[in-house]
């Protein structure tokens, strides 16, 4: 009888503190050994020349989300996690969204529903809180965050989910009585529907103008002053899918000042500008981009990359939001067609997350592959409440593994995506480092592009309360 179910020999072994030859002993779906040499095993990888490296855990995922009546997304969790395995990802975090008026309970169990035996990876919920009703912060909230729903995301527009600013702060002291993390989307809900509108009646109604109805001012606003009530209630809060340098130096201001506030950004913020959405002549082309908030520009790429540097980002996530394109279900729907404000918003992109932060930070040497996998893997187990059962490579873990060759050169297009979508935003972006392999707590799920695992691979993940929600203990109550 073999000690070890797979030995992964000869690869080197990346993790957010280290980087060391090894190999990788397995056993059970857990990690049992990490040593110079490792024999015995039942099944071995030989991972020679390839980085082994944690698998990817993307915490700011959409999928199977109600559309409120309009275009439906275009992954459910089959097509989505597939996607991400495929990516190297072994974990992803989702949201039960409530609709305005549902009980919050009732809107768990349907994505339950959803996701139950359809998912190729592991994968926990974040909560979406569109209506805090008396119920819902008293009893069901509190609830939920005890069954290991420990975190939760608010927004600040958007007219079927916006909080106003009493909602956000009666929110926000809910979470501070729970423990759960705050997940908090920062822009302007007034802001952009004054510029909307403004913008439509002048006609320029072309995707490009999604961007414009949207500016930096926008978020950077939001930002702040998600930023006071958090300190005002003494709560910490995640500002997630920060695009640019005004909402970025908010969080750094209250970071120095010693506030509790962490920060995420995405792919589309270092690959993407403001000018993909202008297409061909400002044709429909360009809905292919549209999310919220938008890419900006160039000089924005420059200053994500100085917040990652700076310790200002701990997570470096997809905002996987996908939709088709074509069709009556797609970006280029009728309505969307006369205003960008009824485009889908949002692009798929939990696939390429790693090959593009690998590619352009650690390939172009603007950070280290220990600081990758922090950004990518460790911090969101961390942050999250996974830790330290996913999120590095130790004995103990569990056995989710990305074997990755740093000198791969690709160029991103869609036929080699598996995700739902009939386009990538990201087509034509050469990158250099890929994932070859991908193991889901001790078996091969994903293998140079081919899928080898099942939809009934993925399992829910019951999260502990996060370390990084723990007040500082300063309040003006």
């Amino acid at each position: 009888m073999s000690d070890y179910d797979l030995v992964i020999r000869g690869g080197t072994v990346v993790t957010a503190a280290d980087t060391v030859r090894a190999d990788v002993g397995i056993r059970a779906g857990k990690i049992v050994a990490v040593a110079d040499k490792i024999e015995g095993g039942a099944k071995v990888i030989d991972a020679s020349g390839l980085l082994v490296m944690p698998g990817g855990i993307d915490s700011h995922v959409h999928l199977a989300q109600p559309a409120f009546g309009g275009p439906k997304m275009a992954d459910g969790f089959e097509t989505g996690t597939r996607s991400a395995i495929a990516g190297g990802n072994t974990t992803v975090l989702p949201f039960a969204l409530q609709p305005r008026g549902a009980s919050l309970r009732a809107s768990v169990t349907d994505y339950h529903r959803e996701a139950d035996g359809q998912s190729y990876c592991d994968y926990g919920f974040h909560l979406i809180i569109s209506d805090p009703s008396p119920s819902v912060l008293g009893q069901e909230l509190p609830a939920l965050v005890g069954d290991g729903y420990t975190s939760f995301k608010v927004f600040m527009t958007y007219d079927d989910l916006v909080l106003n600013d009493r909602q956000l702060l009666e929110v926000f002291d809910c979470a501070r009585g729970c423990g759960a993390l705050v997940m908090v989307h920062c822009e302007g809900y007034d802001s952009i529907k004054f510029m909307t509108e403004r913008l439509e009646a002048a006609g320029k109604t072309a995707p490009y103008y999604h961007a414009v109805s949207r500016p930096q001012v926008v978020e950077r606003e939001a930002t702040h002053r998600a930023i006071s009530h958090g300190e005002l209630i003494d709560v910490p809060i995640m500002i997630v899918h920060v695009s640019g340098r005004e909402p970025m130096e908010q969080i750094r201001w209250a970071q120095q000042k010693g506030l509790k506030v962490y920060g995420e950004t995405c792919t589309q913020y270092i690959s993407l500008t403001a000018d993909d959405l202008k297409g061909l002549n400002m044709d429909e082309t360009g809905g292919k981009y549209v999310c919220s908030p938008p890419p900006r520009d160039h000089a924005s790429w420059e200053a994500i990359w100085e917040g990652i540097r700076g310790g200002v980002f701990q997570t470096f996530s997809s905002d996987h939001c996908p939709f088709f394109y074509e069709g009556s279900e797609g970006k280029l729907n009728p309505k969307a067609r006369t205003s960008f404000k009824w485009v889908p918003n949002g692009i798929p992109g939990v696939e390429v997350r790693l090959p593009i932060l690998w590619s352009k930070g650690v390939g172009e040497g603007r950070i280290t592959p220990n600081e990758f996998v922090a950004l990518t893997s460790t911090n969101h187990a961390k942050i999250y409440g996974l830790y330290p059962e996913k999120g590095s490579i130790g004995v103990g873990f569990d056995a989710d593994i990305v074997l990755w060759d740093p000198n791969r050169k690709e160029t991103i297009r869609q036929e080699l995506m598996h995700h739902g979508s009939d386009y990538t935003p990201f087509e034509g972006i050469a990158v250099t480092g890929w994932p070859v392999m991908t193991i889901l707590r001790g078996a091969v799920v994903a293998e140079e592009g081919r899928i080898l695992g099942t939809k009934a691979d993925g399992k829910f993940l019951k999260r502990g309360l996060s370390p990084y929600a723990v007040p500082t203990g300063r309040t003006y109550l």
